[in-house]
């Protein structure tokens, strides 16, 4: 397929870009999102998708899951690729392999948790902490009557996880992950503004995933300098990947700092309109198997040798 976006050497004002475009047959690590990326609106994996990853894993390209999910909650999604990689969970806080081997993690120190949680007490019921562990009380909420119905489906799935704490504070002893306030479009766009008139701008990282057609927005609340992005450098240069070797696949407001820090940022066909307007290459949707189409396109201009199976496997 011909990515859709600007020509080469424009921008999204029509101006000239100093960079000059890296061919895709340099890419050596390919950074995808989850949910509205990798998995299409049956919350699947699809065929296509899947066996996408896997030409590329056997290609010698590496393949890092970046999610906003926990860990814990990506992995069996994660397990279904059918090959070892790590996962970047948590929008960036946390880096661990499938296997559990920890690489990095960057947790709110609790001080600031505290702070944050008395400073948005308007949304209690909006709030949801979580932790770096496995058991119950990896996720931490004082009750479930203000959130909506999808949130809700997803606690349920995380039931075994979660503990009931009140007040909320009580539940920190220790560093967390990150904060999440989530809500209705309007609910979440008011906590926004607190959030903003907090005081903790230079302590905190506020990141943002809407779904305006399920009327749901999660604010997440991260570690200051914690993100997406910042979680894939830190990663590629451990690797030995420049940017320019590296494409990123997201479609969500979460996703921003991962795809200004890849060499070959990619945003699905139902990307929301602010990914759309930094003229990034589109794909198709994740309806359409717009992960499959990227990675495919990436394949065509990559040599399929015995060295790189061989590679692959090492």
């Amino acid at each position: 397929m011909t990515f859709e976006g600007n020509s080469p050497g424009q921008t999204a004002e029509g101006g000239n870009r100093v960079e000059v475009p890296r061919p895709l047959s340099d890419i050596r690590l390919i950074a995808t999102d989850i949910d509205g990326t990798l998995l299409n609106p049956e919350f699947k994996i699809s065929d296509d998708d899947l066996a996408a990853l896997r030409r590329a894993h056997a290609a010698a390209i590496e393949i890092v899951l970046v999610t906003g999910r926990r860990h814990t909650f990506a992995l069996p999604i994660a397990q279904q690729l059918g090959f070892d990689l790590w996962l970047i969970s948590s929008n960036g806080a946390v880096t661990r392999s499938l296997s559990g081997e920890t690489f990095h993690r960057d947790l709110m120190p609790r001080d600031v948790c505290r702070e944050l949680c008395g400073a948005m007490q308007a949304f209690r019921g909006h709030t949801v902490l979580t932790f770096d562990k496995e058991t119950k009380g990896a996720i931490v909420i004082e009750h479930m009557d203000d959130l909506n119905a999808s949130i809700q489906r997803w606690l349920q799935k995380n039931m075994p996880y979660i503990d009931f704490v009140v007040p909320i504070e009580k539940s920190i002893t220790t560093d967390p992950i990150q904060t999440m306030f989530c809500g209705s479009m309007v609910r979440m766009s008011e906590a926004l503004q607190v959030l903003e008139s907090s005081g903790l701008d230079n302590r905190i990282t506020v990141l943002r995933t809407e779904y305006p057609e399920r009327d749901l927005s999660m604010i997440d609340v991260l570690n200051a300098g914690c993100s997406k992005g910042h979680a894939l450098e830190r990663w590629a240069n451990y690797r030995g990947f420049r940017r320019e070797q590296v494409m990123a696949i997201g479609d969500n407001h979460n996703d921003v700092e991962m795809l200004e820090f890849a060499g070959h940022p990619v945003i699905m066909g139902n990307a929301c309109e602010e990914l759309r307007n930094r003229g990034w290459n589109v794909t198709l949707g994740n309806n359409s198997c717009g992960v499959a189409a990227s990675v495919t396109e990436v394949l065509r201009r990559v040599p399929f040798t015995r060295a790189a199976i061989e590679r692959s496997v090492e």
